[in-house]
């Protein structure tokens, strides 16, 4: 009864998406406020009604009911409870519930706490926001619907794909969804501006706070992919350039340049255009993600790769949102005349290249993701696209945009001096002293980890001297007791920009530093892989609450020290009948040691991997450092007092004559 519950609730938040996209829209348009009131209790409803029918959905896998058919597909009593949970969305089928429920959740937040928005405006970006809700809700329903019943329900279910069932996996689509579907607020934002014929200072201020926390949950659902796949494939990685993981990269570079972007609408009334155009592409670039993951037109190895003609359903949405908000833009766009004028030494024209460094490298990993697909469509031939192509195009890129950042911080608005630079000369001096130490160390070897030492230094160096030049002139003690009262959004820019740098550090440490060593190992054998040793001291089988695993003992040791015990597995899944690596990691700050069990040899022994991955740890740390920035940028009292005062008076209800 509840699954029918859920199901119904579904249906009525369909029919409620449409009303809301249909009359608040109409009433904007003939300035009919009881019209545009609507799309308020619209919204909230819309939520409440999704929320419900997630919630029947969740219950259904917590009590493990295989009469529904997704339930019996992704589920099975041995698995954990953890597990079940996130076998709501470890599916085709579920994960576009979360979908729908995340794009109402924004757009009831929008509702809510939106009422410092002319009354026009929030009724056209609410309608908006539910007109993407409603293609989505068509496609669940006709095509997807997750409440399908068995006419003859089975004993047990199937399991969830085990590469699924890892704390890492089990959060990790919620966030990316999160930073998804939070790109369409910018979205409906923009086209709602591109309706009205109207981009200002103030719109500039609404819509940073929506595009920093899609932002900010993009880098927390990035890293912890990367995490996941760091740590369970077992190949030692932390990024492959895989279709997937491009789908959620190129939404994130393109909403960093949005977000920098709106901070010039914002503070110069300039670029409007530029920001219009960047907040479409962010949110289709989102839609792209979706194409790639649900078509099966790309193989990946967490994709859902489901059947074509749900990918040209999902084609469908994209090009009717996507290609009708860039027709409307090529329409409108003329009228949103810029204001502020800026000199070439300006921080406005350090953002303009900050902007465009972003923008044309997210359009380098989309050619590289695509390529692929269009020569085999194109020409019949089979491509394949991998990471020398993307480290060779990319990474130009990204030493641009490092050496850009600070600068661009530091410069006055409208017009600067490049004299003014000059405060910046400590924090080039220890970028060069880092890059020398690293050349030192690695000489000989790759020069990316003395240029990632480099830039990274001169990132956070250049971070602290930009926090510092906030405080003024005086005593020290003054200007720390400043440094401390110091705006939330100065301390979040600071720290992501911090944050990019150790990230960039940590990236071109492991490319460069790290060493390797694989052998067959008997009991009592040893691996040195540089300063460290690895014994095998024994393999036993072990079971686990449904699966089967192969456990290796390792003791390793650093200059004959005794430094610990590994345990990489690999772990069999009965009911799945599919294989997965757990990789054993002994983590330091420096350092991780990372070992890996394979299948046992003809002769004797088993196949062993090591690893030693210098400043692995970095890359995360870093990444959780530039989601704190985004964090204390979004709590900044002053999007909350700033937009309480920007009230607009209510239009009366009297149609246009």
């Amino acid at each position: 009864m509840i699954v029918e519950l859920g199901h119904f609730a579904l249906v009525l938040a369909f029919a409620v998406a449409c009303a809301q996209a249909v009359i608040p829209m109409l009433g904007a348009h003939w300035r009919l406020a009881g019209w545009m009131a609507l799309a308020r209790p619209a919204a909230v409803a819309q939520a409440l009604l999704v929320g419900f029918s997630f919630a029947a959905l969740t219950y259904a896998f917590v009590t493990s009911d295989f009469s529904l058919r997704l339930v019996t597909l992704n589920s099975h009593t041995a698995k954990p409870m953890l597990y079940k949970v996130s076998g709501v969305w470890g599916n085709h089928e579920g994960s576009l519930l979360l979908w729908v429920l995340i794009l109402a959740l924004f757009g009831a937040a929008a509702a809510v706490w939106g009422q410092g928005l002319r009354d026009t405006l929030r009724a056209r970006v609410l309608a908006v926001q539910a007109s993407v809700g409603v293609a989505f809700y068509a496609f669940i329903l006709f095509t997807s619907n997750p409440f399908l019943r068995l006419q003859t329900p089975p004993f047990d279910g199937e399991d969830l794909n085990p590469l699924l069932q890892d704390p890492g996996l089990a959060f990790h689509p919620p966030f990316l969804y999160l930073g998804y579907v939070g790109l369409s607020m910018a979205f409906s934002f923009a086209v709602a501006a591109l309706i009205e014929g109207r981009v200002d200072a103030a719109w500039g201020r609404w819509v940073r706070p929506w595009t920093l926390a899609a932002w900010l949950f993009l880098t927390i659902g990035i890293a912890l992919g990367s995490w996941w796949a760091y740590y369970e494939l077992g190949w030692g990685g932390f990024w492959f350039w895989d279709p997937v993981e491009n789908a959620s990269f190129m939404p994130w570079l393109i909403a960093a340049a949005l977000l920098h972007s709106a901070i010039v609408v914002e503070k110069r009334e300039a670029l409007k255009s530029w920001t219009i155009l960047l907040a479409i592409l962010a949110f289709g670039f989102s839609l792209v993600g979706t194409f790639i993951v649900r078509s099966g037109v790309l193989t990946s190895v967490h994709a859902f790769a489901n059947d074509p003609e749900r990918g040209v359903f999902i084609l469908l949405i994209l090009g009717v949102f996507t290609g009708g908000a860039l027709l409307l833009y090529a329409w409108r766009a003329p009228q949103m005349q810029a204001r502020g004028v800026f000199g070439v030494v300006s921080r406005e024209s350090a953002l303009v290249v900050n902007n465009l460094l972003l923008a044309v490298s997210a359009f380098v990993v989309f050619v590289g993701t695509v390529w692929p697909l269009v020569a085999e469509l194109a020409f019949d031939r089979q491509l394949s696209v991998g990471p020398p192509f993307f480290n060779a195009a990319f990474t130009p890129f990204v030493v641009a945009l490092a050496v850009i950042l600070p600068l661009g911080s530091i410069l006055p608005w409208k017009r600067g001096r490049a004299a003014g630079l000059r405060v910046m000369w400590p924090a080039l001096a220890l970028a060069l002293a880092a890059l020398a130490l690293a050349w030192a160390v690695g000489t000989g070897r790759s020069a990316a980890g003395p240029l990632g030492a480099g830039l990274g230094a001169w990132l956070v160096a250049a971070s602290v001297i930009d926090l510092l030049t906030r405080t003024g002139r005086g005593p020290w003690g003054a200007r720390l007791r400043r440094l401390v009262r110091l705006p939330g959004a100065d301390w979040g820019k600071a720290l992501a920009h911090a944050g990019f740098g150790i990230v960039v550090f940590g990236v071109s440490a492991l490319i460069a530093w790290q060493e390797e060593g694989i052998a067959v190992l008997r009991e009592g054998e040893s691996l040195s892989v540089g300063r460290f040793e690895a014994t095998l001291l024994g393999v036993e089988r072990e079971q686990g609450p449904n699966y089967v695993a192969t456990v290796a003992t390792l003791r390793v040791s650093e200059d004959g020290a005794p430094l610990g015990v590994l345990r990489p597995e690999k772990r069999l899944y009965p009911v799945a009948r599919m294989p997965t690596t757990e990789a054993g990691i002994d983590s330091g700050f420096t350092r991780d040691l990372y070992a890996v069990v394979g299948d046992p040899q003809e002769g004797g022994g088993w196949a062993i991997r090591v690893f030693v991955k210098p400043f692995a740890n970095w890359i995360w740390g870093g990444a959780i450092i530039m989601a704190l920035g985004g964090l204390l940028s979004l709590l900044d009292r002053r999007w909350r007092v700033g937009a309480a005062g920007r009230k607009a008076p209510r239009v009366v209800g009297v149609p246009a004559e």
